[in-house]
């Protein structure tokens, strides 16, 4: 199998499941709450791994596998001050309260009901 799955840690999944599927665009693929989902939209899968999935289970060393970082899944938008608009009013929580703009185009970057980041970007092409 040649598919690209990106993992991310997940403190709800139910909640996980909504904010993609219903504020980004994402498809329900997979459903095991309140363990796991799995989504897609235009090529991403994302797996939602919550506590009692594989995923998720502590380290060999003790670790726990916690959301956030910095490493994040880059969803390109036509519209991001629309965009934008659109998700503060839904009451999403960013981690860069405004648009940055770069050689390439725009950017912001949001967080998931765990607080791991979503870039938005906008291309200048």
């Amino acid at each position: 199998m040649s598919e690209v799955s990106v993992r991310y840690m997940i403190d709800d999944v139910p909640a996980a499941i909504e904010f993609y599927t219903t504020l980004l665009g994402f498809t329900l693929e997979h459903d095991a709450s309140p363990a796991f989902a799995a989504v897609s939209r235009n090529g991403v899968r994302l797996l939602l791994s919550g506590e009692g999935s594989s995923g998720k289970r502590p380290l060999p060393d003790g670790r726990r596998q916690e959301p956030g970082g910095w490493n994040r899944v880059h969803l390109e938008v036509t519209d991001l001050a629309a965009e934008v608009a659109r998700l503060r009013a839904a009451g999403v929580s960013f981690r860069t309260n405004e648009i940055v703009t770069g050689p390439g185009g725009a950017q912001v970057i949001l967080e998931d009901p765990s607080g791991n980041p979503v870039e938005l970007f906008q291309s200048r092409r």
